[in-house]
């Protein structure tokens, strides 16, 4: 591959490939996108106008192309949603799409990016249909799609993504590709303070008088226990025991029965916890549960990353981010206590500091949640353009 080569962004969100490509010396000669909030995000961001629906686009009329790039859309396949995969006529069929521009422009290189659930989905099914389409219209693959993740790469972000690389090569089609991966870092190796910012930012990402009540309520449930390592949800409406339901299943049961044996072991301090915040009557349904999942890495609630979920409160050690995702609870930063700000979130997609989000903050979060990441699609297309 030479410094200078030409591809295509497509389902192109606001340019995760369109960054790496750049930085490898790639031109973007075409771009579509049909959020129209992306796209604009994409034209400040590059100067071009990606508002094209890919349906409605004749392969014909794309500009010639060395690399195909797209991070087709992962709702069909995603523990997220239904997992409809290619049943979903709306989003699941959108590989097509990419098959049609291949048959015609016979690309020297693809670099695609799906969910991690892309590999497992319809029991492989959906991966081996990808795989034989692609085999078939000419591209030497790898036998297995590539799964990796940002921290991997110091990234502190745990975000396990599918990366499909191909060369067109009809003549030896039926070889795949092999790709010779670096020394990868495990996910203690991280630390969330690498992209962080030190000094004060902006109010409104300040988490709110009460939520740093919640906060310090479970903190000093923590502190107060037995127990320093805590393998269940904590559930503090079940403390005082609850009326036997038949119809629960084993598994909240189980659950339950360990919460019972919490409050037990710990009676007299969780008595004058409860009364000490008048029976968590102030707090929130999902508040009044919590989730430590920091094992006894950390002595307290602020020396970690603190999500409020459907699900409760929950606490990871600070090595890495859980996944951005489009519909977030943004993490919050105990040590700081405060939310991860959008330049952070950018930085976590390896998206550089000149790039300019979108100005509200809500479609920037879902954009960033979308994306790429810039550090692994560039890794990627090295390794491929290597061969």
């Amino acid at each position: 591959m030479s410094n200078r080569f030409k591809f295509i962004d497509l389902f192109a969100g606001i340019g995760g490939f369109h960054q790496a490509m750049s930085q490898l010396g790639g031109e973007c000669v075409f771009a579509s996108e049909i959020d129209k909030y992306a796209i604009e995000t994409y034209l400040d961001n590059y100067g071009i106008n990606a508002d094209c629906n890919i349906r409605d686009i004749d392969e014909k009329d794309i500009p010639e192309h060395d690399v195909l790039c797209a991070g087709f859309p992962c709702q069909s396949f995603s523990k997220a949603g239904k997992q409809l995969g290619f049943n979903d006529e709306t989003k699941g069929t959108l590989f097509f799409e990419i098959e049609r521009i291949l048959r015609y422009h016979k690309t020297k290189y693809i670099i695609l990016e799906n969910v991690r659930n892309l590999v497992s989905h319809d029991n492989k099914k959906t991966w081996e249909t990808i795989y034989s389409h692609l085999k078939k219209i000419g591209y030497r693959l790898t036998k297995e799609p590539i799964i990796i993740s940002p921290h991997q790469l110091g990234v502190p972000q745990l975000r396990e993504r599918v990366v499909i690389l191909g060369i067109y090569d009809p003549k030896n089609a039926d070889k795949d590709l092999k790709i010779e991966l670096p020394s990868f870092m495990k996910k203690d190796d991280n630390s969330v303070f690498d992209i962080l910012e030190t000094k004060k930012v902006s109010d409104k990402y300040y988490i709110s008088d009460y939520e740093k009540m919640i906060l310090d309520a479970w903190d000093e449930f923590y502190k107060g226990i037995k127990e320093t390592t805590i393998g269940f949800p904590i559930w503090a409406v079940y403390f005082n025991g609850f009326v036997k339901n038949d119809d629960l299943p084993k598994w909240k049961l189980d659950f339950i029965n360990k919460n019972i044996n919490l409050y037990k072991n710990n009676k007299e301090f969780i008595d004058y916890w409860l009364k000490k915040y008048n029976y968590l009557k102030d707090f929130s349904p999902t508040h009044k549960k919590m989730e430590w999942q920091a094992g006894d890495s950390i002595k307290s609630l602020w020396e970690g990353i603190i999500q409020f979920r459907p699900s409760g409160i929950r606490i990871k050690k600070p090595t890495c981010f859980p996944a951005l995702v489009a519909m977030v609870q943004i993490p919050i930063i105990g040590k700081y206590k405060r939310r991860l700000t959008v330049r952070e979130a950018a930085r976590l997609q390896s998206f550089p500091d000149s790039f300019i989000p979108n100005n509200s903050d809500q479609q920037a979060y879902k954009q960033f949640g979308n994306a790429v990441n810039v550090d692994v699609i560039k890794l990627m297309a090295e390794k491929l353009f290597e061969l």
